[in-house]
């Protein structure tokens, strides 16, 4: 599965929010000139690749994943010239630069979309419009409420899967695909490297608008997802665009299990790599309001099937900007920071796939400490939270609170910690949303004084990946499955072995493997003075080992 070599399965991809990664003109808002400024960080770190975030012309109701305009570059972040020197930056720097590409919806302010209300020729077609007092089905928008529209102006309502100002387009119609495709090729003509592909695999839907089953937590997910065109449609798209270029495609890929999986990512499908969803799903019991307790024999047990199951290549992340801090959410924000975020890094370096960073995960940043609905700017909680207390479900945010601290996306979404000034470093003028108070403690400037950082330790687990391929295309043996504290596995290509030991538990634990007792060395730990390798292994809270096997 994993023997054909490529430089996107090698590389490490490094995510930037461009809103929240630095503030080059004190307006508040992260922009181009910001993330130029600050590209030694990324560079330093000796990631390949950085994925943007969107920074085309869009009014912000999603924060950019909202495009009105795929060929402009959105005021507040610069200009298209300020876009020319960053990617000229970047692949000055060694690295390659892929953009995001979101071409299931556009913005109601599309020009798209204002011909399609119009009626204009061949334009009411681009998307989904049903006449009508009642919508033709039950299906939800993924930020709470239904997923159909009345639009005024057209006197008809139309699809909306995301925010009402999100309108999906209709992929059926070949018109849509072609204009896509050329916007594709002009960005690839520009000399980028590639795409990550937004919620991509929800561009097909049924021409006959079945009901979802209501007790799903997003209804109608069954048939949105993984619709009967969808791969067609991904597949002539690859073929007129980046096909003909060395590019790299990640897709966002809602509701797929391996075997569905692999219909995108496998040898002969149409993207490289996808992300998915089901390991962010293990701590919750699908009501996005209920939080719940994680069991790490969960966890395990779904990375582990999708490292042995998938006909394709993986894509690591354990956050990103849609998700809440992995040391918050997977490792304890509190004692054990520092050795949680380590830990955290080391399992996602260790697989075999393409590791995702975004932005402070490497300095170990974690969630913020909400308190009222006014703080957050977050669509999707701010609609949950608003839906469940307009259905009496609760009765203001402070029922809500923990989930959204727990949950919301923007907890990763605050302003990049680069120092322990008022703002962090990240502007002069007041921050979009407001600088996590830990600051003062987590920023890459005192990462950077300390030789024990969290910081450093990621450079050193870049290092380890590069140097060792059976990391990157060794096959995955699970070993303990059913240990509740400890994660274990080895990882073997053509002979070579190395044995991974994590200790996900804020006690000291003692297990039993007979392969640390092979002869072995000790490549990495982020703790200080290991023990010797046996077949008896005490692992501190939070320790995470890695073993050269002889």
């Amino acid at each position: 599965m994993n023997e054909q070599r490529a430089w996107w399965k090698e590389a490490v991809v490094y995510q930037i929010y461009p809103k929240s990664f630095a503030d080059s003109d004190g307006d508040g808002v992260g922009d181009l000139r910001g993330i130029v400024d600050r590209l030694d960080h990324v560079a330093d770190l000796g990631v390949d690749v950085i994925w943007l975030n969107p920074v085309y012309e869009s009014p912000q109701a999603d924060n950019g994943y909202d495009i009105s305009d795929y060929r402009a570059i959105h005021e507040a972040y610069g200009t298209m010239a300020d876009w020319e020197e960053l990617l000229d930056a970047v692949h000055e720097r060694d690295m390659k630069l892929i953009m995001d590409l979101v071409v299931n919806h556009t913005s109601t302010e599309h020009e798209w979309f204002q011909r399609s209300r119009r009626g204009e020729d061949g334009y009411r077609e681009y998307y989904y419009w049903h006449e009508g007092e009642e919508p033709p089905n039950n299906w939800e928008s993924g930020f709470g409420g239904p997923a159909w529209s009345t639009d005024d102006d057209a006197g008809m309502q139309y699809l909306h899967l995301f925010d009402e100002t999100q309108a999906d387009l209709n992929w059926n119609e070949s018109a849509v695909r072609e204009d896509v495709y050329e916007m594709m090729n002009w960005w690839l003509e520009q000399g980028i490297d590639g795409f990550r592909m937004d919620v991509i695999n929800m561009v097909s839907k049924p021409d006959d608008w079945p009901d979802g089953d209501p007790d799903n937590d997003w209804v109608g997910i069954e048939h949105f997802t993984n619709g009967p065109d969808a791969v067609e449609y991904l597949s002539e798209m690859a073929a007129e665009t980046y096909e003909e270029y060395d590019a790299m495609t990640v897709g966002e890929c809602v509701n797929v299990d391996p075997e569905t999986a692999s219909d995108y990512v496998s040898e002969d499908g149409p993207m490289d790599m996808l992300f998915h969803f089901e390991h962010m799903s293990v701590d919750h019991d699908g009501q996005w309001l209920s939080p719940s307790e994680w069991d790490l024999t969960d966890l395990k047990a779904v990375i582990s099937k999708w490292q042995t199951e998938l006909d394709g290549w993986n894509s690591l992340y354990l956050t990103n900007h849609d998700q809440p801090r992995i040391v918050s959410r997977f490792g304890d924000d509190g004692e054990y920071r520092r050795e949680s975020a380590k830990l955290l890094g080391t399992l996602l370096f260790t697989l075999s796939g393409t590791p995702y960073v975004y932005q402070g995960q490497e300095i170990g940043m974690t969630n913020y400490p909400w308190s009222s609905l006014d703080e957050l700017d977050d669509l999707q909680s701010i609609g949950h939270v608003e839906a469940a207390i307009a259905a009496g479900e609760i009765d203001g945010f402070e029922d809500a609170k923990q989930a959204v601290r727990d949950k919301s996306r923007d907890n990763t979404r605050t302003p990049m910690q680069w120092d322990d000034s008022e703002h962090a470093g990240f502007t002069d003028g007041e921050p979009w949303l407001p600088v996590n108070p830990d600051h003062e403690d987590i920023n890459v400037a005192a990462a950077e004084a300390d030789p024990n950082s969290v910081l450093h330790y990621y450079r050193d687990l870049v290092e380890l990946r590069e140097s060792h391929e059976t990391l990157i295309y060794g096959a995955y043996n699970l070993l303990l499955p059913d240990h509740e504290s400890v994660w274990a596995y080895r990882m073997e290509l053509d002979g070579d072995a190395i044995l991974v030991a994590l200790n996900l538990d804020d006690t000291e634990t003692t297990v039993t493997l007979e392969d640390a007792a092979r002869t072995a060395e000790l490549l990495c730990s982020n703790y200080e003075g290991s023990t010797e390798p046996g077949a008896t292994l005490t692992l501190l809270p939070y320790e995470a080992r890695v073993y050269q096997l002889e």
